[in-house]
């Protein structure tokens, strides 16, 4: 078990530091050549995208680090602990600072605290300047980015225990332990705040909310249901941030579903197969998921029907995708970004980066759509 946990672990390190194909030494890789990563044609563009502006934080080190949106900033962090703050618009710096520890999450943010997971399971809050405020010990180390709302700084560690924190003070007001699997993916499920409460993401295929005030449940669903004979067949963890949008909570496990909830009671609207290690997008008419062969999936949001799917970037590590306009975004491993239609998955642009993957969740700040690489490159794409 011990040989099939770091297997499992360098698998998905690979896929997360933008290695498209996993190796031979990850179970869950393809024997078939056809598992190489398609390749990019060149594409006559029908809408036009540009760089609008660019940051270099420093290397994510394989861990998963998403901007965040404060007002009309962005909060930005990566693994050798610096932390800035720029305006959305233009990129132009308020500050940078060094957290004096490297990170391994962020960044979590409400417009009045900056929280991100340091080294050994440390929790550390800064005010919106970058100066400070505290630090707190969690049971274990840190992936998936805190959620901060109501005053409450909401944390969950990979033994799967969710910490409930006051934003104020940095003490813990309360503690849930949910039971991890045997076996689990090394990502960063997600935690989104929602009104009073918080959605977490989790190992299993579990998808919970919870009171931010005190941690009490308020319910709980299987997005994916283990299946198969072997500990390898049963790992259906989530992946990448649950979307809320409107009235429905959306998010899609490792081999298992993408399905979409009420946020409020978790009564479930839709659920369809798919297995995926990202985040799913949302908008007024569709759901978007990019699936773990490469294709990308949209989903009438009503009843969950096919709309359409695009399989030409097959085995190219897709982020997880952003809707923004006409287009829905995805990002690559080798730091592109490539625009497709909302309404039937054709190509109309391409963007590139650093030429490393995008592993975070892709942000909308303004008229600007936001990736961070694994390469530390935060870019800022506007379309127009």
């Amino acid at each position: 078990m011990r040989i099939t946990r770091k297997l499992v672990g360098v698998g998905v390190l690979a896929l997360m530091t933008g290695c498209s194909t996993l190796s031979s030494l990850n179970p869950f890789a393809s024997k078939n050549k056809s598992a190489e990563p398609a390749k990019l044609v060149e594409l006559k563009g029908t809408m036009a995208v540009r760089t609008a502006w660019k940051l270099d934080l420093g290397k994510a080190r394989g861990y998963q680090f998403s901007p965040a949106l404060a007002g009309n900033t962005v909060v930005v962090a990566g693994a050798d602990g610096s932390i800035a703050r720029v305006e959305a618009a233009d990129g132009r710096q308020l500050w940078r600072i060094k957290a004096g520890a490297d990170l391994t999450a962020g960044v979590g943010t409400d417009g009045n605290v900056i929280v991100v997971g340091a080294s050994d399971g440390v929790l550390m809050a800064f005010d919106m300047d970058g100066k400070a405020l505290w630090k707190t010990q969690l049971s274990s180390e840190i992936l998936s980015a805190p959620a901060v709302g109501q005053g409450i700084v909401v944390a969950r560690s990979i033994d799967n225990r969710i910490v409930g924190i006051d934003a104020t003070t940095g003490q813990k007001k309360w503690t849930v332990q949910r039971t991890a699997p045997a076996l689990t993916l090394r990502t960063a499920p997600g935690l989104a705040v929602y009104d009073k409460d918080v959605i977490v993401a989790q190992p299993a295929g579990k998808l919970g909310a919870f009171l931010m005030a005190t941690g009490a449940p308020r319910w709980e669903v299987e997005v994916g249901t283990a299946r198969g004979a072997t500990e390898l067949e049963r790992v259906t963890d989530l992946g990448g941030m649950p979307t809320i949008f409107e009235s429905d909570v959306c998010a899609v496990a490792y081999q298992g579903r993408v399905a979409c909830y009420d946020v409020a009671s978790g009564s479930p609207r839709w659920t369809r197969d798919l297995s995926s290690t990202v985040g799913v997008a949302v908008d007024q008419r569709f759901v978007f998921a990019a699936d773990d062969k490469g294709a990308l999936n949209a989903f009438n949001r009503d009843g969950g029907a096919s709309a359409w799917t695009n399989d030409k970037l097959a085995f190219r590590g897709l982020s997880t995708p952003v809707s923004y306009g006409r287009a829905v975004a995805v990002g690559d491993y080798q730091g592109y970004v490539h625009f497709l239609s909302r309404e039937d998955g054709s190509f109309l642009a391409r963007a590139a980066t650093d030429g490393s993957a995008i592993s975070g969740t892709p942000l909308v700040a303004g008229s600007n759509l936001i990736f961070q690489t694994q390469n530390g490159t935060v870019t800022a794409i506007a379309v127009e």
